[in-house]
Order: structure tokens, then sequence, then C-alpha cells
């Protein structure tokens, strides 16, 4: 059943992204895919002391997955650059291998209609990079792109709540 107030029927394509840091206006080139949107809650059992057949379910902590960005592999450093600051083999000696003060970052993922128009936003909130890698298998027998990922911890994200946009149509106005 379709809500009232919404007019499209048709999901949005899951190809149509772009990802960039929470501020920016530039979105971080060649990210091909995303995944691991996904929370979980803690589930906690509680029963009475007069009812010892049944058990009462409460909400408890609540977890976020950490999510994967990947990407083409270019010459533009900013993923290795971001997972520098948490740990840096040239500051591995002098006991600073992390940089505390601005290894945190908010990503946002805006996702698009056919029509090029922003239809869902998320924003990650206080992502850090905990596992990056900076190219793929390579295999000279293969035909792919070379990928690099960086898994970002984070704290939660929130969907912006954005109006459904009019949708682009290709009727002859005349």
């Amino acid at each position: 059943m379709v809500d009232s107030k919404t007019k499209r029927r048709d999901p949005y394509k899951n190809f149509r992204f772009r990802v960039k840091f929470g501020g920016g206006t530039d979105y971080i080139a060649a990210v091909s895919k995303v995944t691991g949107f996904k929370r979980s809650t803690e589930v906690v059992k509680h029963r009475c002391g007069g009812d010892p057949a049944t058990s009462f379910k409460l909400p408890g902590r609540t977890e976020y997955d950490a999510i994967t960005l990947e990407r083409g592999v270019t010459g533009d450093k900013v993923f290795e650059q971001w997972a520098n600051r948490v740990w840096s083999y040239h500051n591995s000696g002098s006991g600073l291998e992390s940089s505390l003060k601005d290894f945190r970052r908010d990503i946002i993922v805006d996702v698009f209609n056919e029509a090029g128009q922003k239809v869902l936003s998320y924003q990650v909130f206080n992502c850090w990079v905990s596992e990056y890698q900076p190219v793929s298998d390579l295999d000279a027998n293969a035909n792919a792109v070379a990928i690099q990922h960086v898994k970002l911890e984070n704290e939660g994200w929130i969907r912006e709540d954005l109006p459904e946009p009019a949708e682009a149509s290709f009727e002859d106005p005349a």
C-alpha cells in the first residue's frame, strides 16, 4: 500500500549515490560501494517475581555496524590520509601512533533518483578508519579495476528528512 502523501511507486536504484565529508561540499571521488548501514538493539529480558513463566522484553543498548566504503584506486590520497590519522608508520617509533585531535569525521551518503534529484541523505557520525586496504589483490590475468577500501567505525546515523521531489516527465508540454 502506498502512503497517500507519496506518489512514487518504484523503488530507488542502489547505484545512484555519492559520499562526502560532513560540512564539505565536494564529493569523494570514485566511491563505488557503501555497505554496512545496520543497527542492532540488545534485548533485555525481565521477569516479574510472581509470574515465573513469562518474561518481558525491553530495548537495551544500540550498536551500529561499521560502514565500508570502496572506490577505484586513483591518485587521490583522501582515504590514506584519513587512515594515517589513526596510525602512521612514520610515527611508529616515537610513540605518536595516532592523531586523536582530528581522526573522527562525519560523512554524508546522498542517494539520487533517475532524474538526478537527491531523495535520501544519511549523516553518519564520528567515523574513524579501523581498516584500510590501499589496493585490492593484483592479478595480471584479471580484467578489473583496482579497488581500495576503508572500514569506518561510527557512532550512529540519521536520515535527513527530505521532501519527495516532483518526478521528471518526458511528456510533450504542447
